[in-house]
């Protein structure tokens, strides 16, 4: 699933690819794009902020983009043979070493790089960013009280990068039931402080590696492991879908009871 550590690799594998190298040929297979034509232009540089991909040119336009949840950017030699069906590509980009070619991509706009504060200035500090506040995080998380503390980290307005793995993950390192509104958890800059810890951690593989253990099935505390056994107190894992989110939970009711009144 695409988080913040996950695009911020894709970003440096499209840089690695297409910095400093002229488009030869550019296909928008959207309609509001048909007709764009980038070629002749140069990258300039492939940056991530948060879960969005933002390419640049050096006639200063972007394209930007985000994943979603199955969204992928493929890198193929000419006349490589691209990894999906024809008709789930968004946009073909060629140079003459390299074609990156984006599947799937839940969002695609072609704008001018001066516009890009308009598009992306809902966002929070990225966790993986060079523009990371945790106070700013911490005063956002804090804003609404009564939300839960899961839609909360899922939030991109407070913090840029994490997903629906950290948000459950977070939640079970800190001993939090995921619907537990913010305002009943203790220690929110231990939440702020253990997200940005473990996107670190994972920053260069986008692997989202939570216990420390790479073995598979092993990766992580909770998030996927519906039904099986807590690797703390072998209580079984539960899951339930977080409305209105859209997103779903895990938590062991055990290591993460649901607080009756006041901070958990």
């Amino acid at each position: 699933m695409p988080e913040g550590d996950t695009v911020l690799v894709t970003a440096r594998r499209l840089h690695e690819a297409l910095a400093g190298r002229r488009l030869l040929a550019t296909d928008f297979r959207m309609p509001r794009y048909a007709t764009t034509d980038l070629s002749g232009q140069s990258v300039r540089e492939v940056i991530a902020r948060g879960k969005h991909l933002l390419m640049r040119t050096r006639g200063d336009v972007t394209i930007h983009s985000h994943l979603r949840m199955d969204g992928e950017w493929q890198v193929h030699p000419p006349g490589g043979r691209w990894r999906g069906p024809s008709h789930e590509v968004r946009v073909v980009l060629r140079t003459e070493p390299w074609i990156a070619v984006g599947f799937r991509l839940g969002e695609l706009e072609v704008l001018p790089t001066t516009g890009e504060p308009v598009a992306l200035g809902h966002l929070g500090p990225d966790v993986l960013g060079s523009d990371w506040d945790p106070k700013e995080a911490l005063r956002r998380l804090r804003a609404d009280p009564t939300r839960s503390i899961h839609e909360a980290l899922l939030d991109q307005r407070v913090m840029a990068g994490p997903g629906n793995v950290y948000a459950n993950e977070v939640c079970f390192l800190r001993g939090v039931h995921p619907a537990a509104p913010v305002g009943a958890v203790r220690d929110l800059e231990a939440v702020v402080a253990i997200t940005k810890r473990l996107m670190e951690a994972n920053r260069a593989s986008g692997r989202q590696v939570t216990t420390g253990d790479l073995r598979r099935g092993k990766e992580r505390w909770v998030y996927g492991r519906e039904g099986r056994s807590c690797f703390r107190c072998g209580t079984r894992v539960r899951r339930e879908a977080a409305s209105p989110v859209g997103r779903v939970r895990y938590w062991c009711s055990s290591c993460q009871p649901m607080p009756d009144d006041g901070p958990s």
